[in-house]
């Protein structure tokens, strides 16, 4: 009977990934085989569309921008994340609670489109792909290594856990690389990154088909590098563990204090010129459907951002519990339940970018382009929501014990933890509310913070329009709520 239970539970999420991940991109792929467009009928041309790709020098030039994006975020996350987390860890307490804390600001107000747009005055007059990947980098320094300290500390007591650890962040660093597309639409001019050149050869240049080319070529180095994440968690027999009270080290704070100081400092420093921007810079933003200068409706605005944000985190972190309830804790298949995570594994790391063709066409069929269904996130499943859920489920059901007590309440406050994530991540991405909301009206703050600073709407861009204060000091205190009474009691252990 428990056996049933646990695949009854991974029923939803096994469905809503086949309509929205597995049909998606089979439909990708065939139209790449075809010569689809926006405004006629597609015609079969067979391997033509990877000839051209292949011998397209923007793909290459494309392909290497995007590579120089993707490394210089991983030296930080597999070299300077896990020094800051050991040296943190070995402190004691309060240096590794300073370290979640100071580095949980960074992870709430990081905005993808504005900080590329506050960057647009540094970097575009001269600059080229290699400083506007320096620039990023610097920019999102503290929160990448505020995300990375989050999977680091609770693996710190283990060498084999830091290797897990550090094997799966560098392989999502590498995908969230190769999908890069709000943090570098606005500076992105004759050399784009792969998920900005699809955008412009599969919609602004009208030619889905070839655009579905580069989209399978992208998904399947991700849907290589989600198998391998997966093999790697599960074979290692990777799980977490919620420990009553956090394991205390002792040793040196000095370390730990000097790590953090220097990199907070570097931080602020890389994170500067969009902050002050951000924060302290940018004109009242102007309603570009007044014929007359008028302030926008920013209530409105953030309403339509932060709300259908929050749908599509509860839904698609939703179904992602129920499935990782199923799996790792009433284990459908035994001891060998968590290889079921690899049916979902090539979605890993994938995100709207390269489905979006395939999805675009089939909202644009059932006309619901321009409509509030159309503005919630299209992928019914978090598949990372899905896995760090199943690990912490498999963990809290080898205590053994009622069902409810032990696995369901304990991994709760988790479930909590990630739909606020999903919800801070939909709400900053651009690239599916560009397709599907046209109108005004429909923009999401990061939209809107586009379109203004593409028609001209005041010299000095709203920057701020993304990261409005009360949303960050909710989020803010949320996360540091989160981080010391429930992250900073994790484990992450490998083996048996």
């Amino acid at each position: 009977m428990q056996r049933v239970a646990g695949w009854l539970l991974t029923l939803p999420a096994l469905l809503a990934a086949i309509v929205t991940l597995v049909v998606p991109t089979v439909r990708t792929i065939a139209m790449s085989f075809t010569d689809e467009a926006v405004l006629r009928p597609a015609r079969p041309v067979g391997a033509e569309n990877y000839t051209r790709l292949l011998g397209d020098e923007r793909f290459w030039a494309a392909a290497g921008f995007t590579l120089a994006l993707a490394i210089l975020p991983l030296l930080v996350v597999v070299v300077v994340a896990p020094l800051l987390a050991a040296a943190l860890d070995h402190g004691g307490p309060w240096p590794r609670r300073a370290g979640r804390v100071a580095l949980s600001l960074w992870i709430v107000v990081c905005s993808p489109v504005a900080i590329a747009v506050a960057g647009v005055p540094l970097v575009t007059p001269g600059g080229g792909p290699l400083v506007t990947a320096l620039y990023i980098t610097a920019a999102l320094f503290g929160a990448v290594c505020g995300l990375a300290l989050i999977a680091y500390l609770p693996a710190s007591r283990s060498v084999g856990g830091m290797l897990v650890a550090g094997a799966v962040l560098a392989l999502a660093t590498l995908a969230t690389g190769l999908q890069a597309f709000g943090v570098v639409y606005p500076l992105a001019g004759r050399v784009p990154t792969l998920g900005v050149l699809h955008l412009r050869q599969a919609f602004s240049g009208f030619r889905l088909g070839y655009g579905a080319a580069l989209a399978t070529v992208t998904g399947l180095i991700l849907g290589v590098l989600g198998l391998v994440a997966v093999v790697v968690l599960v074979a290692a027999r990777t799980r977490l563990m919620l420990l009553p009270r956090p394991a205390e080290a002792r040793g040196s704070r000095v370390p730990g204090v000097v790590a953090l100081v220097l990199v907070v400092v570097l931080a602020i420093l890389g994170s500067l010129p969009w902050l002050s921007a951000a924060f302290l810079g940018g004109a009242a933003p102007l309603d570009p459907l007044r014929p007359d200068p008028a302030p926008l409706d920013t209530v409105r605005l953030h309403l339509y951002t932060w709300l259908p944000a929050l749908a599509g985190a509860l839904v698609s972190v939703g179904v992602a519990y129920l499935a990782a309830l199923g799996i790792g804790g009433l284990r459908p298949l035994g001891r060998h339940s968590e290889w079921l995570l690899l049916a979902f594994a090539p979605w890993l790391f994938v995100g709207v970018g390269p489905l979006s063709g395939a999805l675009w066409l089939t909202y644009r069929e059932l006309g619901l382009l321009d409509t509030l269904v159309a503005l919630v996130d299209p992928l019914l499943v978090s598949v990372p929501a899905l896995v760090v859920l199943t690990l912490l489920c498999r963990g809290l059901a080898e205590r053994g014990g009622p069902f409810l007590a032990t696995v369901v309440l304990p991994s709760l406050p988790m479930a909590a933890v990630l739909v606020g994530a999903v919800t801070l991540l939909n709400a900053q991405e651009p690239l599916w509310r560009l397709l599907v909301a046209t109108r005004p009206e429909h923009w999401s703050a990061p939209v809107a913070l586009l379109q203004l600073h593409s028609r001209g709407f005041g010299a000095d861009p709203p920057v701020g329009l993304t990261t409005p204060p009360l949303t960050v000091a909710v989020a803010f205190a949320a996360l540091v709520a989160a981080q010391l009474t429930y992250l900073d009691r994790l484990r992450l252990t490998v083996g048996r």
